[in-house]
C-alpha cells in the first residue's frame, strides 16, 4: 500500500469512527488472526466500510471486503478507494457467459485472505435480511477450514438514508457472533437458512 492509500485509509477510518463510533462487539468469538469469512446483513453501501472500520488493525490488514463491480467502479475515486485502500475483491452481480461469479472470491481465499461477504447479494430495506444466495454455501463447501463468522450491523442505514448524499452522525456497531460451519451432508437450503438465522440472532444481543 503506498503512502497515499495508507493516509486515505487512516483519514477514512477516523471519519467513520467520528460519524458512527464503529464499535465492534465480539459476542461469540474473539478477534483472531485466522482465515475467516465474515458474513452480515446488507442495508447500505456503507456496510463494507463499517465492518472494515470495526475490525482491529491486525485483522483489517488480512481481510478483504467484497464489492459490487457495477457500483464501486463507476468513478475513478470509488475504484481507487476500494482497490488501493480496502483491497476489495470485485464481483459481478450478474453472470456473464460461462464465468463463475465466485471465482474472484475463490482466488482470494486460495491465497489466504479473509473476506467480508454479504450473502443477500443486494441491499435490502426490510428489517429482516433477504434470503441468502448460494455463494456462502458454495464457499463453505470448497473451503471447509475457513471460519464462518456471522455479523449484524446496527443502524448503518440511518447514517446514509436512501436518497441522501451527506452522512448523518449515528452511533453504529457491529456484533460478531459464534462461528457456524457446514455440517456433513447438510443441504444448501438448510445451511443458508441456518446461516441467515445466525446473523438475525445477533440483532438483539
Amino acid at each position: 500500500m503506498d503512502w497515499r492509500a495508507r493516509l486515505t485509509g487512516w483519514l477514512l477510518l477516523g471519519l467513520v469512527r467520528l460519524l458512527t463510533g464503529a464499535q465492534a462487539r465480539w459476542h461469540g468469538c474473539p478477534p483472531k488472526a485466522e482465515q475467516r469469512i465474515y458474513f452480515a446483513n446488507h442495508q447500505s453501501h456503507a456496510d463494507l466500510v463499517l465492518i472494515w472500520a470495526a475490525l482491529p488493525q491486525e485483522l483489517r490488514s488480512i481481510t478483504r471486503p467484497i464489492a459490487a463491480r457495477d457500483y464501486w467502479t463507476t468513478s475513478r475515486i470509488k475504484r481507487w478507494i476500494t482497490s488501493a485502500v480496502f483491497n476489495a475483491v470485485y464481483v459481478d452481480r450478474e453472470r456473464k457467459g460461462d464465468e463463475d461469479p465466485l471465482q474472484p472470491l475463490i482466488d482470494a481465499l486460495s491465497s489466504g485472505d479473509s473476506l467480508i461477504l454479504f450473502p443477500e447479494g443486494t441491499r435490502g430495506f426490510a428489517e429482516d435480511p433477504q434470503p441468502f444466495k448460494s455463494g456462502l454455501y458454495n464457499l463453505a463447501r470448497r473451503f471447509p477450514d475457513v471460519v464462518l463468522v456471522p455479523a449484524w450491523i446496527h443502524n448503518v442505514q440511518r447514517v446514509m438514508p436512501k436518497g441522501e448524499v451527506v452522512p448523518v452522525p449515528v452511533l453504529c456497531s457491529v456484533t460478531f457472533g459464534e462461528p457456524v460451519r457446514l455440517e456433513d451432508g447438510e443441504e444448501r437450503s438448510e445451511f443458508l437458512v441456518r446461516a441467515r438465522q445466525a446473523v438475525m440472532s445477533l440483532r438483539d444481543v
